[in-house]
């Protein structure tokens, strides 16, 4: 598949990092980044406690981890259960998970077309500023591309300007115009019970 820039992006296989508590023996599909020693591997079962770290992570950064109710069992039957309903691509730089994406089909209408919509980027503090989040969320633009998609999405806190600057660079616009609105809790129970 070609990459950014006109290079090659390669299908390379690996041992899984040793931290995750599985037979060490089994090959999984990493995929090499233009970044040397880092690579993005799609999460699979064994995956769900880094994953919920990373979420951990992001909530304190985003001053939300009051709002953290995720648990690993959680994530295991929404992630990897019968009826997924997200996907994860974790970043190793060589066998240390150092940064995650996760990410979900939506529709457009006007499109008629599905899109992806990235709920989650996070690169660990001290990994930042080398090209890691760039290489998570480029992973996911070329799965949209493959999937036919007409548009990857995201949403970022206003007040996180690094976050902006970082989007408006690799081209991407704010859609200042719409406003998001949520129902959720109890919220969505009294919604529900009408």
């Amino acid at each position: 598949m070609a990459g950014a820039k006109g290079t090659e992006t390669r299908i390379i296989y690996l041992t899984r990092p040793s931290m995750t508590p599985i037979d060490e023996k089994e090959e999984v599909t990493m995929i090499a980044t233009d970044t040397p020693g880092f690579q993005i591997k799609s999460a699979t079962e064994p995956d769900v406690s880094v994953i919920l770290s990373f979420v951990k992570k992001l909530a304190h950064y985003e001053r939300l981890s009051h709002e953290v109710v995720a648990t690993e069992k959680l994530l295991q039957e929404t992630l990897f259960g019968e009826r997924r309903t997200a996907e994860v691509a974790i970043g190793y730089l060589e066998t240390k998970p150092v940064g995650f994406v996760l990410f979900f089909h939506n529709y457009s209408t006007f499109l008629g077309k599905p899109g992806l919509y990235i709920e989650d980027l996070f690169v660990d503090e001290d990994y930042r500023r080398r090209g890691y989040g760039r290489a998570l969320l480029l992973h996911v633009a070329r799965l949209a591309k493959e999937r036919d998609c007409g548009r990857l999405e995201w949403s970022v806190l206003d007040w996180n300007q690094p976050a902006i600057n970082f989007y408006k660079k690799l081209g991407a616009l704010p859609m200042s115009e719409w406003t998001v609105f949520r129902v959720a809790g109890k919220s969505l129970d009294e919604l529900a019970g009408q």
